[in-house]
């Protein structure tokens, strides 16, 4: 990637945002959503699960059939229908007459954290019923459970005969979609791309019931109230559901059909700690953020959000903002917040969702807070971060999202404003 600051590439390499189509447990669209994180709505409920028993859990309820048929619903995957909802949603923000879309030139890039743990539980949950007699094996096993499925479900759903996958990368996903559709239009593998992450991860008991066994896994009395990074009395993760796919296009594109342009990429960066399977490395952190920053050709101080990634343990909130502290030392103007203390962790769709909650800080020049930090631990203390209430920060120029995931993948990415 270039290390030029965006306005010296040419409008044909420069990456915009044009629309924004998303499902989280706090709204159904970026107005829904933006509004929510505003007023401090949590999208956290009680929810129950086989094996593990009640628990809590983000859950979104969108209209499903609103892009799909019934028989596609039950054909299809839950992953696969967060996914067409999101990109039929953003298709209609940014204002595509998709009927006209030459469909070869459309490419789908969508991060997840896992796929496949859903179905494989509910298959054998059923055949137990069965003596587990695998004639009772369903035909759709293979096709719900490849890899590529939710990206795959999108591209049926749509007509895209253009490249099409998923991008694993933990809970880093989210950006890397991102990332890897800007890539593919800079290289002109695509002329329109479908780029975000998406999650079905509560569905799945294995992920509660690991996070349970390892002591991750958030409990509270008010489930408003569990998913609390930064707090002293955080005590583990809230798994979430949901998805985001952005429109992305090259500029020279988007200013030839007058789109609306939420943003530009101003700079990305992915890096490995390569030190544990699960516990981050801040120094690794530290040096992903700056990578980005240099791509980016700006300074740590002219970042007005970072979107932290903190999710609510003991251990990773702390080496993130060791991080945080490293990169930003020389910045004081800075904020920082946290989108799952709404939501909790959405998995391979956090960090897309994460990044367009903050996108229309451009436009309304808010900083959304974190809730539930009723007494800031000491070892994650920043002098700006936004705890409770939003705040008025001015105009908005830059933004980084943070982005972390397990076996040490670190991404980041920068948004500016577009002017």
């Amino acid at each position: 990637m270039s290390t030029h600051a965006p306005d010296s590439l040419p409008d044909e390499q420069r990456i915009v945002i044009t629309g924004v189509g998303l499902t989280a447990p706090n709204g159904n669209n970026l107005t829904e959503y933006r509004q929510a994180l505003l007023r401090g709505q949590s999208g956290v409920s009680n929810y129950e699960i086989r094996y593990v028993g009640p628990t809590l859990a983000g859950v979104c309820k969108f209209d499903a059939l609103r892009y799909q048929s019934k028989k596609d619903l039950r054909r299809g995957t839950r992953a696969g229908s967060v996914g067409i909802y999101a990109a039929g949603e953003a298709i209609a923000d940014a204002g595509l007459e998709w009927s006209s879309v030459e469909k070869s030139r459309v490419g789908i890039y969508l991060g997840v954290t896992e796929h496949g743990n859903v179905e494989t539980e509910n298959e054998i949950f059923l055949l137990k019923g069965y003596d587990y007699d695998t004639a009772y094996w369903s035909h759709h096993h293979n096709p719900r459970t490849v890899a590529n499925n939710p990206a795959g479900e999108v591209s049926l759903n749509l007509g895209v005969t253009g490249p099409h996958y998923t991008i694993g990368a933990a809970c880093a996903a989210g950006n890397a979609g991102l990332i890897q559709g800007a890539q593919m239009l800079r290289l002109g593998d695509c002329d329109l791309a479908l780029a975000g992450g998406v999650s079905e991860s509560i569905h799945t008991f294995g992920i509660f019931a690991s996070f349970k066994a390892q002591g991750a896994l958030a409990s509270h009395a008010d489930p408003t109230k569990a998913s609390r990074p930064f707090d002293v009395n955080r005590n583990g993760i809230v798994v979430a559901e949901g998805g985001c796919v952005f429109v992305l296009e090259r500029l020279s594109d988007a200013r030839a059909r007058g789109a609306k342009i939420y943003g530009e990429l101003a700079g990305y960066a992915i890096n490995t700690d390569a030190t544990d399977f699960v516990l981050p490395n801040p120094d690794r952190q530290a040096e992903c953020i700056q990578l980005a920053l240099t791509r980016a050709g700006i300074a740590p101080r002219d970042i007005d959000i970072v979107s932290t990634h903190a999710t609510g343990t003991g251990q990773g909130d702390a080496q993130e903002c060791a991080a945080l502290r490293k990169a930003f030392a020389e910045s004081d103007k800075t904020f920082f917040n946290n989108t799952k203390s709404f939501i909790g962790h959405a998995m391979g769709a956090a960090g897309a969702l994460e990044l367009a909650g903050n996108l229309p800080s451009f436009v309304d020049g808010m900083c959304h807070a974190t809730i539930n930090v009723d007494e800031l631990d000491p070892d994650c203390a920043l002098t700006t971060l936004v705890t409770n209430e939003p705040r008025p920060i001015g105009q908005c120029e830059y933004i980084l999202n943070n982005s972390f995931g397990m076996l040490g993948i670190n991404s980041a990415v920068i948004i500016r404003r577009f002017a």
